[in-house]
């Protein structure tokens, strides 16, 4: 299949046509769910994080998992170099599962495929989990809730600002649920950390600084080499939209992370994480106004590798608290510090200098989730937004990007929350979005 754009009316009629190839299992489509109906998935995305997140849905009788997608067939080569994954080592994950939960001696119920369209093309699914790299994000966001699929799309949301907006236009004007990846809104002793912050617990408060953890590989360094595309993986359709660029064996799959045409680096990765619970903890609907760069340091130039290898950078808030986001080792978390006490929260991590955590009848509280993924499931049944919707994500996201800008820059950068404009600064302004490569764009 060549790599065009197609209208949705063409390709269901390509895919419909001939489903004997796809081994569907039998399903009844529908858009209304009712407390016995069963959402079925498609998966988009069998990398690495694609480990977490598969067994994590295989848990709810109420989901299946009908399809795994990806452009590469299967290989080692990702975050771990004994992890043999792409599209048909997870297919076969999903129906040994299944097989095994059925008792049966084999399932063929879930099928592999390379081109995300055709996974959009299907009826029978329902909902897609977005599991690829970031300069993704956006497109398969946008024709996914065009071709009426709900959306879990891992963090962080987008590439750029211009990516979130036109996300949010296509998740609102379609009526679709998405749901961002980013789990930590979905622990009970963040909840409880942010709730106290939020209730002015800590006093007035007067710092704050979130962390992110430290670049895991290192790049090749200047004069790398260009190597030979492995057989199975189609390079051209995982490029995308992203500049064309000679194949790299550290360019791709989980590595991605720390080139700047498909990622932020731990600004956005480890960032959507710990930003968002600063935001979740001083109030979802109050954004910085101004960022700065804090000592961020960057390859060599030359290198493959081009995303930060140091975090540092500040960012200000309308009511004067400042916010430091830097590289910390060995971890990443936020630490809040007021006029009456401190507070610090990890993953799994909960200290204080409080004496009294409680929590009155009159406190102001979030919204309570257990668990993301159950989260999401039930945000599509309910046809009601989870605990971390387009508008929140988009935000915590676009947080990390202006982080990024600033510290690219190495100036002072001025911000309108409202508008969502930096202000006075042409170069950082244009830096907010990036140019698309042919044929794809956002067509909303």
């Amino acid at each position: 299949m060549k790599h065009t754009l197609v209208s949705r009316r063409s390709f269901l009629k390509l895919t419909m046509g001939g489903l004997g190839a796809f081994s569907l299992v039998q399903v009844v489509p529908s858009r209304v769910f009712g407390a016995n109906s069963r959402i079925h998935l498609g998966i988009i995305g069998c990398g690495n994080q694609s480990t977490v997140d598969i067994p994590e849905f295989l848990k709810y009788d109420d989901c299946q998992i009908v399809t795994c997608c990806d452009v590469n067939r299967g290989s080692y080569g990702y975050r771990d170099e004994k992890q043999f994954l792409g599209r048909e080592p997870q297919r076969d994950f999903v129906n040994r599962f299944y097989a095994k939960k059925t008792g049966k001696d084999s399932y063929n119920g879930c099928n592999a495929c390379s081109d995300f369209r055709e996974v959009l093309a299907r009826k029978d699914v329902d909902a897609v989990v977005l599991i690829t790299p970031d300069h993704w994000h956006a497109i398969q966001t946008i024709m996914a809730a065009k071709a009426g699929k709900d959306i879990y799309c891992q963090k962080p949301l987008s590439l750029t600002v211009r990516d979130g907006q036109e996300m949010i236009k296509a998740v609102r004007k379609y009526k679709r649920i998405l749901q961002c990846g980013s789990q930590w809104r979905s622990k009970a002793h963040i909840r409880q950390a942010c709730e106290l912050v939020l209730n002015g617990r800590l006093g007035k408060l007067q710092r704050i600084e979130s962390y992110v953890a430290p670049n895991n590989f290192k790049g090749p360094g200047p004069g790398w080499k260009p190597e030979p595309v492995p057989e199975g993986f189609d390079y051209d359709f995982w490029l995308g939209p992203a500049p064309q660029a000679p194949y790299h064996s550290l360019r791709c799959f989980y590595k991605f992370r720390f080139i700047l045409d498909y990622s932020g680096g731990q600004t956005t990765n480890f960032g959507h994480h710990s930003n968002g619970v600063v935001r979740w903890a001083v109030g979802d609907d109050l954004f910085p106004v101004e960022f700065e760069d804090q000592g961020s340091e960057w390859p060599e130039k030359g290198d493959l590798f081009t995303t930060a290898t140091k975090v540092a950078f500040r960012a200000r808030f309308p009511n004067g608290v400042e916010l430091f986001c830097h590289t910390n080792n060995p971890g990443f978390g936020v630490r809040f510090e007021g006029s009456e006490g401190w507070l610090e929260v990890g993953s799994k991590s909960f200290k204080t200098s409080l004496k009294d955590t409680t929590l009155s009848a009159n406190d102001k509280r979030l919204y309570v989730s257990e668990n993301h993924y159950r989260n999401f499931l039930d945000a599509v049944k309910s046809r009601k937004d989870g605990v971390e919707p387009v508008e929140i994500a988009h935000r915590t996201s676009m947080l990390c990007h202006l982080g990024n800008i600033a510290m690219l820059l190495k100036r002072k950068i001025k911000f309108d929350p409202k508008k969502e404009q930096i202000i006075g600064d042409d170069e950082a302004a244009r830096m907010l979005e990036r140019p698309m490569r042919a044929p794809w764009g956002y067509n909303v």
